[in-house]
């Protein structure tokens, strides 16, 4: 913990606060956001995996010696999902967890080429997530969109799927907003993926990879350049470069930030050291979400805790912070201003005397 005084501003216990505030969830994957009672569930299904079927051994499990680690430990989830009904399940109740944390829109980072890779039929896997996604919104009121992303580790035989199953027309799912990049960094260069994302762009989709997460301040701008990056996942180490600090405050371009899983996987050492408060000062446009929640034994909400520390916010810093989630989504002018207004009228109450 830090010794530095605590500002008189930040509330003492900011949980209850957070815990109704209305909020948007920007970068969380999908198979990252399986709860452990989902992964046991998927585990005992699929009796050949590693992962553990006991919730409680899960802990172990995802405990990470590095993000080559993590990665490898991630993928053996990803094996659990095998059948359109294990899509269907996983992401109605990833919905369910969203929704029990006042989540009121969020763009579900999904990873097509792993699924369909492993035999699950691409017009199944659509209808899945397709029909999880209007069964979640009505039962639970939280609005999900689709990220479709590469996985870097998998070369360009996936970005040349990922891309194929994003702008078919016969395929591409209603819910479908953004394109991005994820996996490893380190030997796995953004310029490469160029014309990948240029026909994403051009079928309409929005450009969102991964960037500076564990590689340096070249890599964002990598992003920027060659994949036109609208936001930044991650975006780490940006604060190396006081110049692509200075550019993407200028230009507004929001980075995705995940704290408590930059310390899960060594991205970053401990909270403390955390450049998020170097990004605020320098004007850049943050968004605060969990990125595989369950995996790294957070949720959005405890982010938020997380940045009302760090960036020592009060209730209204916070409703901001939620606020800034809001405008950098790519959801439409009237659902943003729904609920900026609804963050609003929340904290206009709590303060109420």
């Amino acid at each position: 913990m830090t010794d530095r005084p605590v500002d008189a501003r930040v509330p003492q216990d900011p949980h209850a606060f957070i815990a109704s505030l209305p909020k948007a969830e920007l970068h969380v994957h999908h198979v990252g956001s399986a709860s452990p009672r989902i992964v046991s569930e998927l585990a005992a299904r699929h009796s050949d995996s590693r992962v553990p079927t006991d919730p409680e051994a899960l802990a172990d499990y995802f405990t990470f010696t590095d993000f080559a680690h993590f990665i490898e430990v991630y993928l053996s989830v990803v094996d659990l999902i095998r059948t359109p009904e294990d899509v269907r399940l996983l992401t109605y109740e990833v919905a369910r967890d969203l929704s029990r944390q006042q989540v009121r829109y969020a763009e579900l980072t999904i990873t097509p080429f792993s699924s369909t890779r492993r035999g699950i039929d691409e017009r199944a896997f659509m209808e899945a997530i397709e029909d999880a996604r209007k069964a979640a919104e009505a039962d639970f009121g939280t609005v999900l969109r689709w990220c479709f992303d590469i996985p870097g580790e998998a070369g360009l035989e996936a970005a040349e799927e990922t891309t194929r199953l994003a702008t078919d027309d016969r395929l591409r799912p209603e819910g479908l907003v953004s394109f991005g990049l994820g996996g490893p960094e380190i030997g796995v260069p953004r310029p490469q993926f160029k014309p990948y994302f240029d026909r994403a762009i051009s079928a309409g989709l929005r450009s969102v990879p991964h960037a500076g997460e564990t590689t340096g301040p070249e890599t964002v701008w990598d992003a920027l350049t060659h994949l036109r990056a609208e936001r930044i996942g991650h975006g780490t180490n940006s604060f190396r470069d006081p110049k692509l600090l200075t550019h993407l405050a200028e230009e507004r371009i929001p980075l995705e930030v995940c704290p408590t899983s930059n310390i899960a996987t060594r991205a970053v050492r401990t909270l403390d050291e955390h450049p998020v408060r170097e990004f605020v000062k320098a004007g850049v446009l943050v968004t605060i979400n969990s990125d595989d929640p369950p995996m790294f034994g957070t949720d959005l909400n405890n982010e938020y805790a997380v940045a009302a520390r760090l960036l020592d916010l009060d209730e209204r810093g916070l409703a901001e912070l939620a606020k800034n989630a809001v405008d950098a989504s790519f959801l439409d002018a009237a659902g943003k201003n729904r609920i900026k207004d609804e963050i609003d009228t929340y904290t206009a109450g709590w303060l109420a005397p």
